[in-house]
């Protein structure tokens, strides 16, 4: 199982934007939605090998923290463009507002009320975990001491400091992909590209 944590700062975690403008007032949700999308879409087909866990900040004194699992195995819906995996988000979140727990809001997606620093902490203690940050040591440095399987990232805006001390404490090793910044969307792309070589044995 490859499984991408997403940490998301400005999208409204009520889901009160429009899809019309998804990289202004969603909070770079465009950015957002392509990511997801490209953890799970490859040509004609899907990765079910593959899970996103997408936690909300929010944005505002009053917003409330939230988290979004996409499981490959059993989500449906699911198409390349931005817009439609941004409806699929936002009708999770919007739903997620009336809910005291987690629920399913559509088939493999999977809405609740989280305190993002306490979740962060849980994910970021458990085995398998790496950091992907430009910081970091290039991917084809580091030791073979067995490939990651848990990805945590952020949107377009750095992880905060809290969120980083976190990570930090943990003991996470911090992974570059190269010496150029890219967006969270080719950094997935490219964390499938080098598990699926290592796969087939042509790392």
């Amino acid at each position: 199982m490859r499984r991408f944590v997403l940490l998301v700062h400005r999208v409204p975690s009520n889901g009160a934007f429009t899809l019309n403008d998804l990289a202004g007032g969603a909070g770079r949700m465009d950015e957002v939605a392509r990511a997801v999308s490209t953890a799970f879409t490859v040509s004609n087909d899907l990765r079910r090998d593959t899970q996103a866990i997408l936690l909300f900040a929010g944005s505002g004194p009053s917003a409330a923290g939230r988290r979004i699992t996409v499981s490959g195995a059993r989500v449906r819906y699911l198409n390349p463009d931005e817009r439609s995996t941004a409806a699929l988000l936002k009708n999770a979140l919007v739903r997620a507002a009336d809910f005291p727990r987690e629920f399913e809001s559509s088939p493999g997606i999977v809405a609740g009320p989280i305190d993002v620093g306490q979740e962060l902490r849980r994910l970021a203690m458990e085995p398998g975990g790496v950091w992907l940050t430009e910081g970091g040591t290039l991917w084809r440095s580091r030791p073979p001491v067995g490939p990651p399987t848990t990805f945590f990232l952020s949107d377009p805006y750095e992880p905060t400091e809290a969120e980083q001390a976190i990570l930090v404490a943990a003991g996470l090793p911090t992974v570059s992909l190269g010496p150029r910044s890219l967006r969270t969307s080719q950094v997935i792309d490219l964390v499938h590209h080098e598990l699926d070589l290592a796969e087939a044995g042509a790392a």
